[in-house]
């Protein structure tokens, strides 16, 4: 045995990759802020992949920015109010925020743009529209669930929260209340299940207003049609039309 050598060289030449090991750690000791800084940034770019791949914080400026897997899914988006319309709502998206990304994706200036949204199964008339006007506040915050996509337009289930535990769809209480009556929904499969379980709640919904005489199925009173009877008679019409025409020649 050569002087200087013994056991823990003989250990070193046997475990190579021990050795290795070693050396990588002391590197990563030394060098610390460094391996921090590359996990951090590995972890960010991962983060980005995430999000770009499943839309999670992408802003959508028009139906047609949708993922087809969020429309086939019935996918709820979260919006901010803008317009009430005749025909429904405009709505701004609202995309989920996460730190650093979102500033990272959102692009300085970028114009606002509005989303053409439906309330899916329903015909809305002129009392509904102004019900939406007075109910929904200015700016609020709206959940779109998404039934179907029509060229720019999106047909969903508008919902707003009201307290903790209460949520309420737009849609349905508008047929509660006599102010919609209900129409096909547009895009979707009539023999699938959702299809069958919206049409069935809000028929229900319907059948309750008309049983109670709200809104569109407002009976009127003995006075109301006897009113009308009398104003839409043809003798009356034309005793009117006498009375004005006498009251005219007398005034020349």
């Amino acid at each position: 045995m050569q002087p200087g050598s013994g056991p823990a060289d003989v250990n070193e030449e046997d475990n190579p990759s021990e050795n290795v090991i070693a050396q990588i750690s002391q590197f990563a000791d030394d060098n610390l802020t460094f391996v921090r800084n590359i996990s951090t940034c590995l972890g960010l770019a991962g983060l980005l992949i995430l999000a770009r791949s499943i839309r999670l914080i992408t802003k959508f400026g028009s139906a047609a920015d949708i993922p087809a897997r969020f429309i086939e899914r019935n996918i709820s988006v979260r919006g901010r109010l803008r317009n009430i319309t005749e025909k429904g709502l405009e709505v701004e998206h609202i995309p989920i925020y996460v730190p650093l990304l979102s500033r990272l994706l959102t692009k300085p200036g970028q114009p606002v743009t509005l989303l053409d949204v439906r309330l899916a199964g329903v015909e809305l008339t002129s009392e509904g529209q102004d019900w939406i006007g007075q109910q929904l506040k200015p700016a609020e915050t709206v959940w779109l669930r998404l039934i179907a996509r029509q060229n720019e337009t999106l047909h969903c289930l508008v919902s707003v929260n009201r307290g903790l535990f209460f949520n309420t769809c737009v849609n349905e209480e508008l047929l509660r209340r006599g102010l919609a009556r209900t129409s096909p929904f547009v895009g979707l499969d009539p023999h699938s299940r959702i299809y069958w379980h919206l049409y069935k709640r809000f028929l229900r919904a319907e059948s309750r207003a008309e049983k109670k005489g709200k809104g569109l199925w407002k009976e009127e009173s003995r006075w109301e049609r006897a009113a009308n009877v009398l104003k839409n008679n043809m003798l009356v019409i034309s005793l009117k039309k006498l009375f004005k025409w006498t009251s005219w020649t007398k005034e020349k």
